[in-house]
């Protein structure tokens, strides 16, 4: 390998980056309940039962450092922050999406009980 990085060894390093966060406990219920559109604070601490204000917000704070959640702050006399999906954010949870209808389609052999 080269002193320098090339593209593929930046994208590789994200990527692991990336799936290191999504392997986190709440990361991908945290995308899921941003898929139908922003929300705020406390809407996604109602969606995801059981997770603390401290874990949202390290786990938003993760996904919005990879580029998967929006943090919009609207500056106004109330505090209002709204989290939403990137574009990369949502094409990520389609690919998912499209992971867990995989499992589905072969569960069998995953689960063993297929032709082997």
């Amino acid at each position: 390998m080269s002193a320098h990085p090339t593209d593929r060894d930046l994208a590789d390093a994200l990527a692991r980056r990336i799936f290191a966060t999504l392997s986190t406990k709440w990361a991908l219920t945290a995308l899921e309940a941003l898929a139908d559109g922003p929300r705020r604070f406390a809407e996604l601490h109602r969606a995801l039962d059981g997770i603390s204000h401290k874990m949202l917000t390290q786990t938003l704070r993760a996904l919005e450092s990879d580029g998967l959640v929006a943090r919009h702050d609207h500056a106004t006399a109330n505090p209002r922050v709204d989290y939403a999906l990137t574009p990369a954010g949502s094409e990520l949870l389609a690919t998912v999406y499209g992971l867990c209808a995989w499992s589905r389609t072969h569960l069998d052999t995953l689960l063993g009980i297929g032709e082997r």
